[in-house]
């Protein structure tokens, strides 16, 4: 059985309630189409079950098949830096079927960070590193394909609808 490694630290993007009982953890790639029909289906999950729930987000860009997943996901951190990662996430997977060069500075834009320090960040080692050392987590965790789900640290054996599925069934 696939657990977790590392364990979910303060350098994660956490969402949700800091005492919740349920931690998810979602290793997932933003170009993915599968990661993409996912994504409606967590914001389900995080507003269904509020504090209930600490929801995670790491990269795992796949990046021989998905050409911008990792320009995607240094975005997402370079927005990180700037306190606004899940808009950058969320902006991603709302805009998924348009990724390309440029669509990552008129998302950075749209939501409102310092354009400059975003373009910087972007080329940062520090960023690339982080996107790097959340793939290597994957990997170390089992993960082998996208999306990836751990519940409390164990891998979740199914995609978003099952998850929904299985949490509904164990909060009733």
């Amino acid at each position: 059985m696939s657990t977790l490694k590392p364990t979910v630290s303060e350098t994660d993007h956490i969402q949700g309630g800091n005492s919740a009982s349920i931690e998810i953890v979602e290793f997932g790639d933003y170009q993915c189409p599968y990661c993409g029909n996912a994504y409606p289906i967590v914001k389900e999950i995080e507003e269904t079950f509020g504090d209930q729930i600490k929801f995670v987000f790491r990269n795992f860009p796949l990046q021989e098949a998905h050409q911008f997943a990792f320009r995607a996901a240094l975005s997402a951190e370079s927005a990180g830096l700037q306190g606004k990662f899940w808009e950058m996430h969320d902006a991603l997977y709302e805009n998924q079927y348009r990724l390309a060069d440029d669509l990552f500075e008129e998302l950075a834009e749209t939501i409102g960070l310092d354009l400059e320090k975003f373009k910087t960040d972007s080329a940062s080692d520090a960023v690339k590193e982080k996107v790097e050392n959340d793939f290597e987590s994957g990997i170390r965790s089992g993960v082998n394909g996208t999306p990836s789900f751990y519940v409390n640290g164990t891998k979740f054996d199914g995609g978003a609808t099952d998850l929904y599925q299985m949490l509904k069934e164990s909060t009733e």
